[in-house]
């Protein structure tokens, strides 16, 4: 969502990217932003991919004093370790072999704005020690040239890897990392911002509607919304919106009934090739021990029952679960609906045991 305006002046338009949510969870994280947003402070924001970082990022700026001023952005981990430093820092004609004019880098386009370095935790040491002396100093020089330049920059930087190990193993200056943490911000990932599900899913699905050219907004289902309140969302609200864009997509009907959280379901049933390899990938392995699924043998129910009755209680459960839903997904060639129907559960009930799998089938 993007929140319109106008500045005190009445000249300049402005537009501040608005993030969507209900819950505890959620208020409290935008509490946070709002409170550290007019700090003259670096801030470090924190999270799993697809929670929305980039996000967090621009309201920081639009909330600052600097609203009025650029806010540049660099994914740090789309430019090679040799690329990056010009990229920041500019160069000078003939720094380089392809240097043909002088160039200026994202510290000198954001002066007096904000710098968002995106995947912070990918940039090369070298360059680390050049990002140092630009926040602590507020100067740099370009490739190629021993000329100081002075900035007025406020670094806000993101990642979703841990930086404290990475300090720990020489990959991540202790210093650096020590300016940019004035404050750090957790983004909560979806699976904790309890009641945000639904009001994420109908705005996304409202959106795809429009974009389809469709007169009604399509309503989630109770047995989608279910279904998409069990999930765990790996890939969070970047996820979500692929969903709940894909349903709406395929529903001929004004009502989400169906989810599919996996588009690379093979209808067919037939293994691909492993890039590496050249050989096919196997579709199940067993959690401990390859007996369990092992489907060469003539006596399998035996050999299967005598492995898993030697486990625990809730692993052999586990264990006999994902057995009896992978052999049933490979004998109905994949397809989940028949699959549920040979085992006798709805269809509804197998999708809820296969997710608890998902990683293994």
């Amino acid at each position: 969502m993007v929140i319109s305006g106008r500045s005190q002046g009445g000249s300049k338009h402005f537009s501040i990217p608005e993030a969507i949510g209900q819950s505890e969870t959620f208020l409290e994280f935008q509490e946070q932003i709002s409170k550290v947003a007019p700090i003259e402070r670096p801030v470090l924001i924190l999270g799993e991919r697809g929670t929305g970082k980039e996000l967090a990022a621009s309201k920081i700026h639009f909330l600052s004093k600097r609203w009025q001023k650029p806010l540049i952005t660099l994914n740090c981990s789309a430019l090679t370790p040799t690329l990056i430093g010009s990229e920041l820092f500019g160069y000078e004609k003939g720094a380089f072999t392809g240097a043909g004019s002088r160039q200026e880098g994202r510290f000198e386009k954001a002066s007096e704005g904000t710098l968002f370095l995106d995947e912070i935790g990918t940039i090369p040491m070298e360059v680390q020690e050049k990002i140092l002396r630009a926040v602590e100093y507020g100067s740099f020089e370009r490739v190629g040239s021993s000329k100081s330049i002075n900035v007025d920059v406020r670094i806000v930087a993101a990642t979703n890897v841990d930086l404290f190990l990475m300090v720990q193993k020489g990959l991540f200056k202790a210093d650096l990392l020590d300016r940019l943490s004035f404050e750090v911000i957790y983004v909560p990932p979806l699976r904790k911002r309890q009641g945000d599900i639904l009001v994420l899913a109908n705005h996304f699905a409202a959106r795809m509607a429009f974009e389809l050219g469709r007169d009604e907004i399509p309503k989630i289902s109770s047995q989608a919304l279910k279904a998409l309140e069990s999930y765990s969302w790996p890939g969070n609200i970047r996820e979500l919106k692929n969903v709940i864009e894909r349903a709406v997509y395929k529903s001929c009907s004004d009502k989400v009934k169906e989810i599919s959280f996996n588009p690379f379901n093979n209808p067919f049933g037939d293994a691909l090739e492993d890039v590496q390899s050249g050989k096919e990938k196997k579709k199940d392995e067993s959690f401990q021990n390859p007996k369990v699924i092992d489907e060469s043998s003539s006596n399998e129910p035996i050999n299967v029952m005598d492995e898993i009755l030697k486990k625990p209680f809730k692993q052999a459960i586990g264990e006999l679960e994902f057995y009896l839903i992978s052999k049933a997904l490979k004998e109905c060639r994949f397809n989940q609906k028949t699959a549920a129907k040979r085992l006798g559960l709805s269809y509804d009930q197998f999708r809820g045991i296969k997710k608890k799998y998902s990683n293994k089938i």
